[in-house]
């Protein structure tokens, strides 16, 4: 018999959507309020490769993605709620033997 973990592996997956949702959010967040896109740094005056609109577009999807994301990290933490922690069952034989 062999003993498989299936809650663990939703929770792993919640962790990881969790922590790229709370990094993605974070900085959706600073570059709405205090960043300026990179191209401002190049250009002989401020805005004038990426306008004001456009970097507050990709802002905005850049938080809808980090808000999408912990969201999504939500719903699999609670789906993991309804999984067994385990499960048993007898051990199978791989159909492919390497080194007969």
């Amino acid at each position: 018999m062999e003993r498989i973990k299936v809650r663990g592996l939703a929770r792993i997956a919640s962790a990881v959507f969790a922590i790229w949702g709370a990094v993605v959010a974070l900085k959706a967040v600073y570059d709405l309020f205090a960043g300026q896109p990179e191209a401002n740094l190049y250009a002989p005056a401020p805005w004038a490769f990426v306008s004001r609109e456009q970097w507050l577009r990709y802002g905005g999807f850049e938080l809808a993605y980090g808000l999408a994301l912990l969201a999504l990290a939500w719903a699999a933490w609670r789906y993991g709620g309804f999984l067994p922690e385990f499960i048993q069952r007898p051990r199978r034989e791989p159909e492919i033997r390497l080194f007969d």
